[in-house]
């Protein structure tokens, strides 16, 4: 008899009591897992069918007491219970150690179990029958495994600074199980040092002892230029791949494969870090100081804090790469939590780009907008060019300007529905919002006074490489950003034709800046990178400085070049404190000065923040509804460690007409912000039926964007 007889047949036998965490609505107040029957006692971690109002939906057997949904709060007797539907049995259940880290994650990021459980896991669980589930696993068997290669891969000689770093790595991979967890490793290495070099060996070493390991970049672009690097080291080995990018059913194989174990080498994006690994045994996190590794939206969880947890939990080691860390990893390596390791040296004893800050205050003052593109810096480029070199020029603006002005009547190309600009995209003669996506034609002439000459303000990548094709005639020049890459393969093309020599001059947005290895590029160009400068979000100038120090180490990565490689950097506040350090390539400057301006403000941290955010048809409805949130929190017993700021509109305040609102919770301790937070929320899903014009409210537990 099939799990789907025994689950439909009237059970003869006892009657079996089970939590299951599902997926409820949020506004159901469903937060922990319903009780319900079974002919069977399913292990926790089992995948089952489950009715739940007129749906059937999928759940997962948990470990935790139940809610019972009986009118009163008593306990409803077995019988009354609703009985499971058909279980995906031939799956094994999720591991002890994987609900515990989904239960922690839950937990700190304020959201409902079955709701973070089952978002983490492929969609297509969802969807197939045990029956298709089944051959699912059968098919994924029967694949044969990657073929051996008959030469060992090459293996580049380290420098010392590598193997002082694997030496202390090995230790911990060494380590008896008994032992404690081993303290996270903070790998500080300057850009082209050869972390990802690091992270081979030290996989190579726990794969020798039968163990998985779990690489997570920042974004998918990095996941197939460090697939390849692995694949070509561990070729005979099965690796998979784990990122939004895949379709259904290639995430779900995946995920089978490290589910059972099959997959040795697990690389993915942020929602990697919730793969179910049996075996796990190290974990790397390169760019851990990228913002992209914080989900912001559901369960805006850190993927980077995750792994850290996750470590902990499992006792392996977790190594968080960066030449640029954050500065919360940076204080946990300065107060002990973390340990840091150090390399200062690019391989083979390349220099760093000389940063040059060019002073935009030099130029003549002419009306309108300064080029971005000054005679030095075409200067500049002309050299590369008839050295055979290429340049990347960094513009973090796509499109072709951010927006079209009429000098006539000061009319803007505003979008109806947001508080944003519409960015002209001359390609397709649109304007798009990049807020809601409403896009237009461009009007043949100003919709307000009728005048012929509308022109574009500014400038994005895309006018950039007109610009630049225009003052370079010959020049091959290409564009990378999220409009030129839209398209499956369109970026892995682009990339390889920069690789091969192909492309001169590189124009694109933050995207070409991290990670890429470019071996011919001798000159970087920031070209207008001062309005971080002045953001009223604290995070800002750490931004900046990460993304032009990522920027700069696109450059002279060939110790061959990388003594005439340089950084311009095209400024109107040359003598600000970022750029000088930036000149100095003294990212511990730069940290040291950071975290004093952020203890002395009680700034993470130095403190602990969470963000409530509401949005509603009107500002009144989004505001009235967080003021209202605010008085009932003054009235619980944590409120008092509690600083809680007035409620202020969002930097883009409307967006496809929903009005946006904010406001900031501030405490000196984690666990007074986690108790307020854990007393509060309930009362706020009564709060929302109160104001009707309410459309959704969420909790971000140590935002990023503020």
């Amino acid at each position: 008899m099939s799990a789907a007889d025994q689950a439909e047949a009237p059970s003869a036998g006892p009657l079996h009591r089970l939590q299951v965490a599902v997926d409820a609505p949020q506004h159901s107040g469903l937060s922990d897992p319903l009780s319900y029957r079974a002919a069977q006692a399913w292990p926790p971690g089992t995948l089952l069918q489950v009715p739940l109002g007129k749906r059937e939906l999928l759940g997962l057997v948990w470990d935790a007491p139940g809610q019972d949904l009986a009118p009163g709060g008593q306990v409803l007797p077995d019988e009354e219970l609703r009985e499971v539907g058909e279980v995906l049995d031939a799956l094994p259940p999720l591991s002890a150690s994987w609900r515990r880290l989904l239960e922690f994650a839950a937990q700190y990021y304020q959201r409902a179990i079955g709701e973070l459980a089952l978002s983490v896991l492929p969609p297509q669980l969802r969807e197939v029958s045990a029956k298709q589930l089944q051959a699912k696993l059968k098919k994924l068997a029967k694949l044969p495994p990657p073929p051996v290669p008959e030469a060992p891969p090459v293996m580049p000689q380290l420098s010392e600074a590598q193997q002082a770093a694997l030496a202390q790595l090995d230790g911990m991979l060494q380590a008896s199980p008994e032992a404690a967890a081993p303290t996270p490793v903070l790998l500080y290495g300057v850009t082209g040092s050869g972390k990802t070099e690091v992270y081979l060996r030290a996989a190579e070493q726990a794969l020798a002892q039968g163990r998985q390991v779990l690489v997570l970049v920042p974004e998918i672009n990095l996941t197939p230029q460090l697939e390849a690097r692995f694949a070509e080291r561990f070729a005979g080995r099965r690796i998979v791949s784990l990122h939004s990018g895949l379709t259904p059913a290639q995430r779900l194989q995946n995920w089978l494969a490290a589910h059972l174990g099959q997959a040795e080498l697990i690389l993915g994006t942020r929602l990697a870090v919730f793969a179910s690994l049996p075996r796990l045994g190290l974990i790397a996190v390169d760019e851990e100081h990228d913002p992209s590794y914080k989900q912001q939206d559901g369960a805006r969880y850190s993927a980077r804090d995750l792994a850290v947890y996750r470590a902990r939990l499992e006792k392996v080691p977790v190594i968080l790469g960066s030449a640029t860390p954050s500065l919360e990893s940076w204080h946990h390596a300065n107060t002990g939590r973390y340990q840091r390791l150090v390399m200062p040296q690019r391989i083979g004893g390349g220099a760093m780009p000389r940063v040059r800050l060019f002073d935009m205050n030099t130029l003549a003052r002419t009306k309108g907008v300064t080029t971005a593109l000054t005679a030095p810096l075409l200067e500049a480029l002309r050299q590369r060019l008839a050295r055979g070199e290429q340049s990347l020029i960094f513009l973090n603006r796509r499109g072709y300007a951010p927006v079209l002005h009429c000098g006539e009547c000061n009319w803007k190309s505003d979008c109806p529905h947001c508080s944003a600009w519409r960015v002209f995209h001359k390609g397709d003669r649109s304007l798009r919002c990049h807020h809601c996506g409403f896009a237009e034609r461009v009007p043949m002439a100003c919709p307000t006074c009728g005048n012929l000459d509308i022109a574009p303000l500014g400038r994005g990548t895309e006018r950039l490489e007109e610009q630049l094709a225009q003052a370079l005639p010959g020049a091959r020049v290409a564009r990378i950003d999220a409009d030129s890459t839209r398209h499956k393969g369109q970026l892995e093309e682009q990339l390889g034709a920069v690789h091969a020599g192909e492309v001169d001059i590189l124009v694109g947005t933050q995207m070409i800046t991290k990670g890429h290895d470019f071996r011919r590029i001798t000159l970087v160009a920031a070209v207008n990178p001062d309005g971080a400068l002045f953001s009223s979000d604290f995070r800002a100038p750490e931004r900046l400085f990460a993304l032009l120090m990522q920027a700069a180490g696109r450059a002279g990565r060939d110790a061959e070049v990388a003594a005439r490689s340089e950084m311009w950097v095209q400024t109107w506040h040359p003598q600000h404190a970022l750029y000088q350090a930036l000149q100095r390539h003294d990212y511990e400057f730069f940290a040291a000065s950071q975290l004093a301006e952020r203890e002395s403000a009680a700034l993470p941290p130095f403190s602990h923040l969470a963000l409530m955010r509401a949005e509603a048809r009107t500002a009144e409805g989004a505001q009235a509804f967080l003021e209202a949130a605010a008085a009932l929190a003054q009235a619980l017993p944590d409120a008092q460690q509690a600083l809680i700021y007035p409620p202020v509109p969002m930097s883009v305040a409307r967006v496809a007409n929903v009005e946006r609102f904010q406001m900031l919770i501030e405490c000196g301790q984690r666990s007074a912000l986690q108790r307020l937070l854990w007393h509060w929320l309930p009362l706020l899903q009564a709060l929302k039926r109160e104001h009707r014009g309410l459309l959704r409210w969420a909790i971000d537990v140590d935002p990023l964007a503020i």
